[in-house]
């Protein structure tokens, strides 16, 4: 009998595992989740990730994005009147009050405070709508097509709206900056204005709850629901995840925790980085015909490391598309062919490449070589 305990534990111990590893769609509250590996931008799972969604407060990862890249942190900002219609949560600046750009970003990151975007939207473009153009031409050049900017802190107006993938691929280029990093894993910090002082305090729980975790932020409007853009890195991986729309409410505030960890963890236990193809590695060979170099070896134009599970690493396959046999001249580095990578559905491409030159000879050109040496002697 205690035999047969001991391997029904084992057998539901085991069991345990495997579900562990599964991470169903119904299993997320949100309404569009996705999970990133910031490293190669590889989805590692996703739920709804194209769906167009209000975003909250996590558009001021946008906005602080470009104030890092388009201002000095130690710029004074002079507030306009313009923070006094902005609703909460906010500073409660008052119009032209003086105050560092640095300050305004712990605000804007910490507290998610309203008018802080504000501030630093007009001190940056001149005025709101000129931010949010600002935005959207970063959110194209990022690769975030689905998504329309229309304020600066992510309270609902018009078509205002992103998509988890679009959300990840912004708080992955954010996460590029070291000084957006700093920023917002600062837990607290205290500032003065020319006319009051601050203390703003960090809200992304998942700092102090999750380990690794380095981000990022917060979100919630009426209309969007709780939201939340995270990311948290353990061994050298680096994964972000984003969940919109975890629901209203008390259940939602504590859903879209349970939603990040959950993504989370579903990468860090079933992910893995695999070098698949090292640069310069030899991958085909081509015969070259009209040439003293008979044939020609084909080299990967890059490396390959990807994130990965074990059902995925074992069914990967590598095709590779070259012709069999070309026509000489060939140069060193001249594209020759292709290698295709499959990952599950995903198809990767890498360039085939020469490793050498192979110089034509032929006929016509052995008569060219003789004749330049007639018309062109070298005398020693």
């Amino acid at each position: 009998m205690k035999k047969f305990f001991c391997i029904l534990i084992s057998f539901l111990m085991l069991h345990q595992n495997i579900f562990a590893s599964e991470l169903k769609s119904t299993d997320i509250g949100a309404l569009g989740a996705i999970l990133m590996d910031a490293q190669t931008g590889r989805v590692l799972w996703q739920k709804n990730s194209q769906k167009k969604l209000p975003m909250a407060s996590t558009t001021k990862i946008m906005t602080a994005t470009l104030a890092l890249e388009n201002s000095n942190t130690e710029d004074i900002v002079t507030v306009s009147k313009s923070v006094l219609s902005v609703p909460e949560v906010k500073l409660h600046l008052t119009p032209n009050e003086k105050i560092k750009m640095k300050y305004l970003l712990y605000a804007l990151m910490l507290e998610s405070s309203n008018d802080a975007a504000v501030a630093i939207a007009e001190h940056i473009a001149g005025s709101v709508d000129g931010f949010c153009k600002m935005m959207n031409e970063k959110a194209k050049k990022i690769g975030a097509n689905e998504t329309i900017f229309e304020t600066p802190n992510g309270l609902d107006k018009g078509e205002h709206h992103s998509t988890a993938y679009d959300m990840a691929l912004i708080a992955r280029y954010a996460l590029n900056n070291p000084k957006f990093i700093t920023l917002i894993n600062t837990p607290s910090t205290t500032f003065s204005s020319d006319k009051n002082t601050y203390t703003v305090n960090n809200k992304n729980r998942l700092l102090q709850e999750f380990n690794g975790a380095n981000g990022i932020k917060t979100g919630f409007t009426n209309k969007a629901g709780h939201c939340f853009v995270g990311a948290a890195k353990q061994n050298d991986m680096q994964l972000i995840s984003v969940v919109l729309g975890s629901g209203w409410g008390d259940r939602g505030k504590e859903g879209k925790w349970r939603d990040t960890k959950k993504l989370l963890n579903y990468g860090f236990e079933n992910y893995k980085y695999k070098h698949i193809i090292s640069k310069g590695l030899i991958a085909d060979y081509v015969k070259i015909n009209h040439s003293r170099t008979p044939n020609i070896a084909l080299t990967y134009e890059k490396n390959l490391i990807l994130p990965l599970n074990e059902t995925e690493e074992k069914n990967l396959s590598i095709k590779i598309e070259a012709p069999k046999i070309l026509e000489a001249p060939i140069k060193k580095n001249e594209i020759l062919g292709v290698a295709k990578i499959f990952v599950g559905d995903e198809c990767i491409k890498i360039n085939l490449l020469a490793d050498n030159n192979a110089l034509r000879h032929d006929l016509k050109t052995s008569l060219e070589k003789i004749i330049n040496g007639w018309l062109n002697p070298v005398f020693s």
